[in-house]
């Protein structure tokens, strides 16, 4: 039985209830005076059901496909602005006792080269990525209970955290890795991390099984369960996403919309993140042995539907896609991407020999940060570095109450323009400083707020005078 608030997986992630959604949404998708209502009720901008938002993306009628697109890049709009926040993820280590049937990682490849990272060459990674000008990372690693046991990520971390070098540093340590207990994820917590970032892959659950054939990830509820164990153990931010192409997407989308629910029923409040990757080549993975690969056109409208369903969650776009692909989404619904990003286990550092490449996945947008920093300023975008909330206080119910009234603007946008002129004065090529400065001269005069104008002002004269880590 489907029960939104159920702790059990089979019931807030319910069969039944995701295959009536389909079929109600495919009989419908040409009702004109449904699919209208559903959008006008989407411009208030509080979200929209798991049904609701299927029937929208199966809507056949061009002329409210278009409309949806207005809405979708309106919401962001009002609720995120221009700004785009900057992250790039840090693997730790490939070792992994799972058989997925997707990643390269997984237990039965025995030719990839294995490698786990010590603290000192942690160290060295982060000092490269501090150097780029990054602020934020997502730590990957491989479910190895012997290699990557839980400690080696808490030293991990206390190592992240404690590297400054020159103006650099890491503000926030999101982590990306495999399903715990409670007190784990209490440690976690203990430990400072931002988000916990958890994809489910696939929310079938029998296709799941066969996609996950070994290892302790093939315990679909003890997978599938895991932010509820999280919440319990304090972290009030996390991330959901799917692998697109492993599964149906008409399925996979009703799914993780069905989960955004239940975490806000059952905890008030929903993923601070949704993360929206396609499968992509890798060592032993082609992705043309996986037959339901989405096109652009239904990955556009996807993001598109998403920003409608949850206007309150971030949503995150990698370097898995081209800077085409990512550009056609940012003003549909996309808040996070990353750039300069490696997929390897220390490839910040060094070139991997050919014989000892250790890649998660292609990367398919391969420019440097500053490039995507320069892209997004010619966009018309503010490359945000801001961390503020997270460090402030403002995550789980009381970020969303900020993002749903959209109070949170007038804390993002001075936030974002701080850190940006961090990046300026420390890590820009001289163009992309240019278009820095400019965009910051454009976005002062659209500060709503005399004070926090004047305070805005007087913090980026500050930041060119050396001082640095202001924020609201």
């Amino acid at each position: 039985m489907y029960d939104v608030k159920s702790k059990k997986a089979e019931e807030f992630i319910n069969h039944e209830e995701i295959e009536e959604t389909i079929q109600w949404a495919l009989e419908n998708k040409s009702n004109y005076e449904l699919i209208s209502s559903i959008i006008e009720k989407a411009k208030a901008m509080k979200g929209v059901s798991h049904r609701e938002a299927a029937l929208l993306l199966e809507c056949d009628i061009e002329e409210l496909n278009q409309e949806m697109v207005k809405l979708a890049k309106e919401i962001k709009q009002k609720l995120y602005g221009n700004r785009i926040v900057m992250f790039a993820p840090l693997y730790l280590s490939n070792y992994c006792v799972n058989g997925c049937v997707y990643c390269p990682y997984h237990l039965q490849n025995k030719h990839i080269h294995r490698k786990k990272l010590t603290q000192e060459e942690i160290k060295r990674e982060v000092i490269a990525l501090q150097d780029m000008g990054h602020k934020r990372l997502a730590l990957e690693t491989g479910e190895d209970p012997i290699n990557n046991p839980l400690e080696y990520i808490l030293e991990s971390i206390e190592t992240i955290y404690s590297i400054k070098h020159e103006n650099g540093a890491i503000r926030r340590v999101n982590v990306n890795i495999a399903a715990t207990t409670v007190e784990n994820y209490r440690r976690l917590k203990d430990a400072g991390i931002g988000t916990y970032i958890l994809f489910q892959e696939t929310y079938h659950k029998e296709n799941y099984e066969t996609l996950h054939p070994k290892g302790p990830k093939h315990d679909y509820a003890w997978h599938t369960e895991a932010m509820d164990r999280a919440m319990e153990g304090g972290i009030d931010d996390v991330g959901i996403g799917v692998l697109f192409g492993l599964n149906l997407y008409r399925y996979d989308f009703v799914g993780m919309l069905m989960h955004a629910e239940h975490l806000e029923a059952a905890w008030g409040v929903g993923p601070h993140t949704i993360s929206v990757p396609r499968i992509r080549p890798a060592d032993d993975i082609d992705p043309d042995d996986f037959n339901n690969a989405i096109s652009d056109e239904i990955f556009a409208k996807i993001v598109a539907v998403l920003r409608i369903a949850v206007p309150y969650t971030g949503m995150i776009i990698s370097t898995r896609e081209s800077q085409k692909t990512r550009e056609k989404v940012l003003d549909l619904g996309i808040t996070q991407i990353s750039g300069g990003s490696r997929t390897s286990v220390g490839g910040y550092v060094e070139e991997e020999a050919e014989d000892e490449k250790s890649d998660q996945f292609d990367v398919e947008d391969r420019r440097s940060l500053d490039e995507v920093v320069n892209w997004l300023l010619e966009l018309g975008y503010i490359p945000s570095f801001c961390t503020a909330c997270y460090r402030e206080g403002r995550t789980g119910d009381r970020f969303m109450a900020m993002v749903k009234t959209g109070q949170i603007s007038n804390c993002c946008q001075p936030n974002a323009m701080i850190t940006l002129k961090e990046y300026l004065e420390d890590y820009a090529s001289e163009n992309t400083k240019i278009s820095g400065e400019s965009m910051l001269q454009n976005e002062m005069a659209r500060i709503p707020s005399e004070k926090v104008r004047k305070i805005t002002a007087d913090y980026l004269e500050k930041i060119v005078d050396g001082e640095r880590d202001f924020r609201f």
